[in-house]
């Protein structure tokens, strides 16, 4: 459940049935029109806020279509128990729902077919097919959107207007009922039967792909950046957009996935969405020198079996973990790192990169990661807590949230003098295991009420003019972004249309999507001025981003991850959780990253030294050796990341080039071969 509110309607749901069953039995007119309304409203509540009950219990056959059925399957019975089994009324209800069930097949068959018709085989962004091809206006929103919900709850009218008779014994006004029922689900059918003309629906796959085609002929894209993930893994394209901006060679993105183009952040590199393997390698791809992979995934086999570019794994962070030196990385011509760590990384593991394939590239996308300062005068210093995840192995090394995460967060709220926390947990926490998740609500728990007592502590004051003032400026920013996104005030899309219609409309305009970053910016220093700077915090969601927590914090509690290595580029102090317990020089033997950190037991007994760091940087004795880490996991600082990214791509895309044309020479060359071969076997 997402809420107590959400608990309270499931349970009013789960209650209202043996309700209705009951004010049947007995019967009672106003008990069954309470426990009516009671369902219907728990269960719209529920479908609204998406709840993962209302999606589970059709795994259970408990789905809405029966929910409605039962509902009036009671009402038939309540009609019988009142003695009404004779009577016009009762026929007409039976004469009514059996009309309104054999209207849901009609319904539930035009809304799939229209939505399958206007699901494109390719969905894009940034790219022009509208004027190649005709893609028409998405139906209304209305029509479409929980359109089995709406259609199932046109029976109120019919439901109502039967009560009705039943208390006053007069059959007119459920008639009326039943006719409004009847005539509201046959309008529905009726409107949406337009949607099917072809006129209505965007062109078949042949057509769109050719339109791709001829785009892509015309853009020429050099350099790809190519994905494929769950819903949750889109950070880890998203944290590539920026880069791929930069690009000096024309970029393109492909996405396998529907799911992962919907959670793409906004982006000004043309995007193209290709679900189906077979429509990926009929795509004309033929002038793409660079595909560069971000995770190591299945779906990767489809472009690289294409022999014409060459293929390099970039991968989504730089870190210690076993992922980093994955076996699959051989497939790839070469595999790029932010640092000489990531080289010596994969000759230690031995599996089978060579050395000669390996480039360091530094990370472009730590550029906006501000190095520390020290602690301003009169401000609380500021530790951040962002643990990793469990992962799917089980190792209690993967992360320090279940064995060490309230020990750390104890001690840094009762710390003396005092610091600020903020908690930003990853966000696939708790979706393997459960310990996890309870102990993540356990922290959560932990800081809102260290935040709460702060804010009787008359050690800290509250600038609640500035907080107001930065409220303000949030809720405009946030108000103008919503604006610029096409999104309502509360935060959902507005008649946004479909898929086809945004590949249509998917260009990107230059002068909005400035202003949005511009705002975000704006927003991001707005949001830590709307709350006191001592006051403990919680971060979830997109926003603020990790690398905005690093630049507003001091020093970082963290696991082995790419967190850690990108935390290193600030230079300010860090600890690391040992979770399984290796024992400090052990622990350091096998993490390059934490060689500069303090090492953290699961007691959380060292958590001093680093807070002494924090406090006194002049008597830090990690200092150097976070510099010296810092260039070994991440380069040099000049060349900048960006320049070092660029020189990699240009100088593969030459090694391709190469290839190319030494593989046309080879094969203009055969065909003679053949020809000489053959007179002399004539001759002979």
């Amino acid at each position: 459940m997402g809420s107590a509110a959400e608990l309270a309607a499931a349970a009013f749901m789960m209650l209202g049935f043996p309700a209705l069953m009951l004010a049947a039995l007995v019967p009672s007119v106003p008990a069954f029109a309470a426990a009516a309304a009671v369902t219907y409203l728990a269960d719209h509540y529920l479908h609204r806020k998406g709840s993962y009950l209302v999606n589970r219990l059709s795994k259970v056959r408990a789905g809405l279509s029966i929910r409605f059925l039962i509902r009036q399957l009671l009402l038939i019975l309540l009609l019988a128990r009142l003695g009404l089994a004779d009577d016009l009324i009762y026929y007409g209800a039976i004469a009514c729902f059996i009309a309104f069930y054999g209207l849901q097949a009609p319904h539930g068959a035009l809304v799939t077919l229209i939505r399958n018709r206007r699901r494109m085989p390719v969905a894009t962004r940034n790219v022009d097919l509208a004027s190649r091809i005709r893609i028409p206006d998405a139906p209304p929103r209305g029509l479409l959107h929980r359109s089995a919900e709406k259609m199932l709850h046109l029976d109120l009218a019919a439901v109502a207007g039967i009560l009705v008779a039943a208390a006053v014994e007069s059959a007119v006004v459920g008639f009326i009922g039943i006719g409004i029922t009847v005539a509201l689900g046959c309008l529905y059918v009726l409107a949406l039967v337009p949607y099917v003309r072809s006129g209505k629906v965007p062109p078949n796959a042949e057509k769109v792909l050719a339109a791709v085609d001829d785009w892509l002929h015309e853009y020429r894209p050099e350099t790809v950046l190519y994905f494929s993930g769950s819903k949750d893994s889109a950070y880890q394209v998203n944290m590539w957009l920026e880069t791929m901006e930069q690009l000096d060679s024309k970029p393109l993105i492909i996405l396998r996935e529907r799911v992962i183009l919907n959670n793409l952040a906004p982006t000004t590199v043309p995007v193209i969405c290709v679900p189906g393997g077979v429509h990926l390698m009929n795509l004309d791809l033929s002038n793409v020198r660079v595909a560069l992979y971000a995770a190591n995934v299945g779906k990767n086999i489809h472009l690289l079996r294409v022999p014409t570019m060459k293929h390099v794994f970039i991968g989504h962070g730089d870190s210690d973990k076993l992922a980093s030196v994955n076996p699959y990385s051989k497939v790839y011509d070469e595999v790029w790192t932010a640092g000489r760590a990531g080289r010596d990384r994969y000759a230690i593991a031995d599996v089978g990169v060579r050395d000669e394939d390996i480039v360091e590239v530094g990370r472009p996308q730590l550029a906006p990661i501000q190095t520390w300062q020290g602690v301003p005068d009169g401000r609380v210093p500021t530790v951040l807590y962002a643990p990793t995840w469990e992962g799917w192995d089980g190792n209690p090394g993967n992360t320090s949230i279940v064995l060490a995460g309230e020990n750390i967060v104890k001690k840094l709220v009762k710390a003396d003098p005092p610091v600020r926390v903020l908690y930003k947990p990853h966000p696939f926490t708790g979706t393997v295991s459960k310990e996890a998740g309870a102990a993540h609500r356990r922290i959560t728990a932990l800081v809102e009420k260290a935040a709460a007592e702060r804010t009787t502590d008359p050690r800290f004051t509250a600038d609640t003019a500035a907080q107001a003032a930065a409220k303000a400026e949030l809720a405009r920013i946030e108000a103008r972004l919503a604006e610029l996104s096409g999104k309502s005030k509360g935060g959902k899309a507005g008649n946004a249309g479909d898929e086809a219609e945004a590949t249509r409309d998917g260009l990107v305009d230059l002068a909005k999507h400035e202003e949005i970053a511009r705002l975000r910016a704006e927003w991001n220093d707005a949001y830590w001025r709307s709350f006191p700077g001592h006051e403990h915090r919680v971060i979830t969601g997109a926003e603020p981003r990790l690398y905005d927590c690093f630049n507003v914090s001091d020093a970082m509690v963290s696991d082995i991850s790419s967190v850690v290595s990108d935390f290193i580029a600030s230079g300010k102090p860090y600890a690391v959780t040992d979770s399984a317990e290796l024992g400090v020089e052990e622990f350091k033997r096998q993490n390059t990253a934490v060689r500069a950190a303090t090492i953290l037991s699961n007691s959380a007994a060292e958590l001093g030294e680093l807070l002494d760091a924090v406090r006194d940087p002049s008597a830090d004795p990690l200092a150097e050796d976070r510099q010296e880490l810092k260039r070994y996991l991440l380069g040099p600082d000049e060349p900048t990341s960006i320049e070092q990214f660029n020189t990699a791509v240009a100088n593969l895309a030459i090694k391709a080039e190469t290839r190319n044309v030494g593989q046309e020479s080879r094969t203009a060359v055969v065909p003679e071969q053949r020809v000489s071969v053959a007179e002399d076997d004539v001759t002979a």
